[in-house]
């Protein structure tokens, strides 16, 4: 039996396949899996830090930690993705964790933002999160901002 790993990298620590293998796991599901074509690949990568599940070189959970645009704006937890073969299994629940300890212990921040689908409003309200906005469509998928005050 193979142990599974959780790893913990900025973008510029990142090897080429580690890289492929993200971005190969987002396209899958939010492009391919959801059947929604819009730019994964969005230029924000590089100021991220990432947080992914593996077992024998093979990505099963991920997610980025994404740094304020500007000063109006607010740390994010963004690209929340399980793959088929893992869903209901609880990595998603323990990698929603691990991105709310790093931001709250090696960051210090207060408030974490997150911009989500809206049918994961549930699992995301049972980390504290609250919605901010209504419900809007996003690429014809509907989404909403949810927020999680941190003390």
């Amino acid at each position: 039996m193979v142990a599974l790993n959780w790893v913990q990298k900025t973008y510029k620590d990142l090897t080429k396949d580690e890289l492929y293998k993200i971005l190969k796991l987002r396209v899958e599901v939010f492009v391919v899996e959801q059947e929604c074509p819009y730019p994964e690949v969005d230029g924000r990568d590089e100021e991220c830090t990432h947080i992914w599940l593996e077992e024998n070189g093979q990505l099963y959970a991920y997610c980025r930690i994404v740094p304020p645009e500007t000063e109006e704006d607010h740390y994010a937890i963004g690209r929340v993705i399980v793959s088929k073969e893992k869903r209901g299994q609880g990595y998603a629940k323990e990698l929603m964790e691990r991105a709310i300890m790093f931001l709250r212990d090696e960051w210090k921040v207060e408030q974490i933002w997150l911009h989500g689908q809206e049918y994961l409003r549930g699992f995301y309200r049972a980390f504290g999160f609250r919605e901010v906005t209504d419900v809007y469509l996003e690429d014809n998928i509907p989404h909403v901002d949810m927020l999680l005050e941190l003390e």
